[in-house]
C-alpha cells in the first residue's frame, strides 16, 4: 500500500477591523452654491458629516473661510438672527423631514452670538460665531529644494529661578548651521504651538525660518521654542500655571533664567556657536509672551536687541501698563521692535489690549525708538501674526 502525503489546510477565522472612518466638517463653501439650487446634492454632502442626533440639537455650525454653515431639524421654517436682532437669514428646507440648513458669506472679522428661530417664534439652536481668516503665506508650507532645520526636544525641571516647575522646549538648528560660524538666535514664549509645522493657522515658525535663511533674508539663526513653566503638582495636559508670573510681570527673573539657564544648556548639549552681538539676538512672543519678550529686552539690552511680538498684554495684569510712560521717561534702548496690533483685540477688567499697543506705539515715536508696528482687525489670537512672521522677520533682520 503506498501512503501519499496530504497537506491539510486550518483556515482560522481572523476578526476584521474596520478602519475608524475619519471625521471630516461640511464643505460650507460648496454650499453656499448648492442650497436652493441643488438641494439633493446639498443635502447629501451635509448628512455625510453631521448625524440626525446633532442636527435636532441645532448647534451644528461650520466656518470655512468667511462662510458661516448652519444646520438643524425642525418641524416649522427657520431662520437665523443675531445677537442683536439682525436677521443673517431664513434657512432652506431640504427634505420632508424638516433638514434646514444655510450657507452664507458673513465677511471677515466677526464675532457674535446667534438663535435660530421657528416662523412661531421657539429658538431650536443657536451658537456663537467667531470668523478670522487669512490665506497663508507661501513660506508657512514645506517646498521642496529648501533645506529643512531639525528640531530638538527637552525638558527643563531644575530650575533654580522659577523653582517648582518643569517645561518642555525645542531647538531648532538649520540645516546649513556651520560651527565655525556665529549663528544668530531667536526664542519664540509658549513655544511648541509656534513650532508645530503642520497647525493649521500657526505660526509654523520652523518652517518659516526655512524659508528665510534659505532665501538669505535671514541670517544662520538657531531657535528656541520654549513652554512656560508648568508647577510641579499640576495634572497632566493642564495649562502652565506659572505663565502669567514669568510673562506678565516686570523685573529681570525671566531674562537670567532663560540667560543663565537655558541659553548655556542649549549651547552646550548641541555645541552650538552662538553670535555675542545684541543685534543678532531676537526674542519674540504673543499677547503676555509679547510682554516677556519686551521686558526680556528691556531689562538685558544688552542681550537682547530684536524684540518681535503681537497683540501684546500691556495691560494692568502684572505691570506691564507702565511701559508706554517707562519707555517715555527712560533713555532709549538699543532695542529693534517688530510688534503687530489688533483694532478687535480685548477689552475687560485689566484694559484694553488695543488701547495699550497704541500707547506702545506712540511711545516708541516719541522716544525715537527703531520699531515698526502693524495693525489688523482681528482678534486675540496668532492668527494674523501667522500670515505677518514673514513680513515680520525680514523687516526685524533688514538693518
Amino acid at each position: 500500500m503506498k501512503f501519499f502525503p496530504v497537506t491539510i489546510l486550518f483556515f482560522l477565522a481572523l476578526p476584521v477591523f474596520a478602519q475608524e472612518k475619519k471625521w471630516t466638517p461640511p464643505p460650507a463653501l460648496e454650499l453656499s452654491k448648492l442650497i436652493g439650487k441643488d438641494n439633493e446634492l446639498a443635502l447629501k454632502k451635509i448628512k455625510a458629516s453631521w448625524g440626525e442626533k446633532g442636527l435636532k440639537t441645532g448647534k451644528q455650525k461650520w466656518i470655512e473661510e468667511t462662510t458661516l454653515l448652519v444646520g438643524v431639524i425642525s418641524d416649522e421654517p427657520v431662520s437665523a438672527v443675531r445677537n442683536n436682532g439682525e436677521k443673517i437669514g431664513d434657512l432652506t428646507l431640504l427634505n420632508d423631514a424638516g433638514l434646514y440648513a444655510l450657507a452664507k458669506d458673513l465677511g471677515n472679522f466677526q464675532d457674535f452670538s446667534y438663535e435660530l428661530k421657528t416662523a412661531s417664534g421657539k429658538t431650536v439652536g443657536g451658537g456663537q460665531v467667531k470668523i478670522e481668516y487669512y490665506k497663508a503665506p507661501p513660506e508657512s508650507f514645506r517646498k521642496e529644494g529648501i533645506p529643512e532645520g531639525e528640531l530638538h526636544p527637552h525638558r527643563w525641571n531644575s530650575s533654580k529661578i522659577f523653582p517648582n516647575t518643569e517645561r518642555d522646549f525645542l531647538v531648532y538648528i538649520p540645516k546649513q548651521y556651520d560651527e565655525s560660524k556665529p549663528a544668530s538666535l531667536i526664542i519664540f514664549q509658549d513655544g511648541l504651538r509656534h513650532a508645530d509645522r503642520d497647525l493649521t493657522g500657526g505660526l509654523r515658525a520652523p518652517t518659516v525660518l526655512d524659508h528665510l535663511i534659505a532665501s538669505g533674508e535671514m541670517p544662520i539663526t538657531i531657535g528656541i521654542f520654549i513652554n512656560p513653566g508648568r508647577l510641579a503638582e499640576q495634572p497632566a495636559g493642564g495649562k502652565p500655571r506659572n505663565r502669567s508670573l514669568e510673562y506678565d510681570g516686570l523685573g529681570s527673573d525671566y531674562a537670567t533664567f532663560l540667560l543663565e539657564e537655558i541659553i548655556p544648556f542649549v549651547t552646550k548639549e548641541h555645541d552650538l556657536n552662538l553670535s555675542d552681538k545684541p543685534a543678532d539676538w531676537a526674542i519674540a512672543g504673543g499677547s503676555s509672551g509679547c510682554a516677556a519678550a519686551w521686558t526680556a529686552a528691556w531689562e538685558r539690552p544688552d542681550r537682547f536687541g530684536k524684540v518681535l511680538g503681537w497683540v501684546g498684554t500691556f495691560t494692568d495684569i502684572r505691570g506691564a501698563n507702565a511701559y508706554p510712560s517707562l519707555i517715555r521717561k527712560t533713555e532709549r534702548k538699543p532695542i529693534r521692535a517688530a510688534l503687530l496690533g489688533e483694532r478687535n483685540d480685548v477689552d475687560n477688567q485689566f484694559g484694553s489690549w488695543p488701547l495699550a499697543n497704541k500707547q506702545m506705539e506712540t511711545a516708541l515715536k516719541f522716544a525715537d525708538y527703531d520699531y515698526r508696528y502693524w495693525w489688523g482687525d482681528g482678534f486675540h489670537g496668532s492668527r494674523h501674526a501667522a500670515v505677518m512672521l514673514p513680513e515680520m522677520l525680514r523687516w526685524l533682520w533688514s538693518e
